[in-house]
């Protein structure tokens, strides 16, 4: 019983209750690729003791930061091979700036299963609150899940996002290090598939992938740094759609849009010929 829609849709996951310290933030930080220019007090914002401003993307690996398995899905009505699962799209509302050090309580629930055909898509949604109960962010994410469609559910919406017909007002390259994912695999995401040769040729790729979630963070970080003078506080909300796979050691080529208070972008791989990485990028601006 791979996935019951009538058992998943609505179910909530168990309650997860963490913290989180500076030194975490830092590595997730590095993990995205902040500190590359080390001697720049911009990057330095990212990586100080205490009082480092917080991307809102941290919110994607706070709860979940010092785990240290592989991760399993398994979830009410839904129990899936981790080799056919890829990350489709993520998004993050972010309440007020996240802070250095803190503590959350997160409560998730499947809100959707859509059928692809030859694939499913699972959707979660989470709020998290602090220490007080007042809100921190509010996270919606789905996973997609080839193979495992074909069972009678509705197909779900599309969210394409129409990028301006006109010059981008920035076009901004993001080196991923050849190292990336086996730097933010210690951000809680365990994932074989993203450090085992063995495993990633088996789930059909020709060698480690990097995370989705690392590329959305990079992608965040470079409309921030580029677009938004290095102020995350500008930040309310950020949301992309996986287009593609990333290999560590390529380059992200991430073009933007101002719009109001949006920033719209996409992500496209320079070394293969601008192959789709991240699409339907949309950043809303305080």
């Amino acid at each position: 019983m791979p996935i019951d829609p009538s058992v998943a849709i609505g179910a909530e996951l168990p309650t997860q209750e963490f913290s989180w310290t500076s030194s975490d933030v830092q590595l997730y930080h590095l993990g995205v690729g902040a500190g590359a220019a080390f001697t720049d007090p911009g990057e330095l914002r990212y990586l100080r003791d205490d009082d480092s401003q917080v991307l809102p993307t941290f919110a994607t690996v706070a709860a979940t930061f010092h785990v240290s398995e592989p991760p399993k899905v398994q979830f009410p009505g839904v129990d899936i091979d981790l080799a056919k699962v890829v990350h489709g799209s993520q998004e993050v509302t972010v309440h007020r700036p996240i802070p250095a050090n803190g503590q959350g309580t997160t409560r998730t629930r499947i809100s959707d299963v859509w059928d692809k055909g030859k694939a499913a898509v699972i959707v979660q949604e989470a709020e998290t609150v602090d220490a007080d109960g007042q809100p921190l962010w509010t996270t919606r994410s789905s996973i997609f899940a080839r193979g495992e469609g074909g069972f009678g559910g509705e197909r779900g919406p599309s969210d394409k996002v129409e990028l301006p017909d006109r010059e981008p007002d920035a076009v901004i390259d993001a080196p991923i290090l050849p190292q990336q994912a086996l730097l933010y695999r210690l951000c809680g995401d365990r994932n074989p598939l993203h450090s085992d040769p063995a495993f990633a040729e088996g789930a059909g790729f020709p060698r480690p992938i990097l995370h989705g979630l690392c590329s959305y963070g990079v992608v965040a970080k470079t409309l921030v740094d580029g677009l938004l003078g290095g102020d995350v506080t500008e930040v309310a909300g950020y949301k992309a759609r996986f287009a593609g796979i990333v290999f560590p050691g390529e380059t992200l080529r991430v073009r933007a849009w101002r719009d109001g208070d949006q920033i719209l972008a996409s992500a496209v791989v320079v070394e293969r010929e601008e192959a789709p990485a991240l699409a339907d990028v949309v950043m809303t601006v305080r």
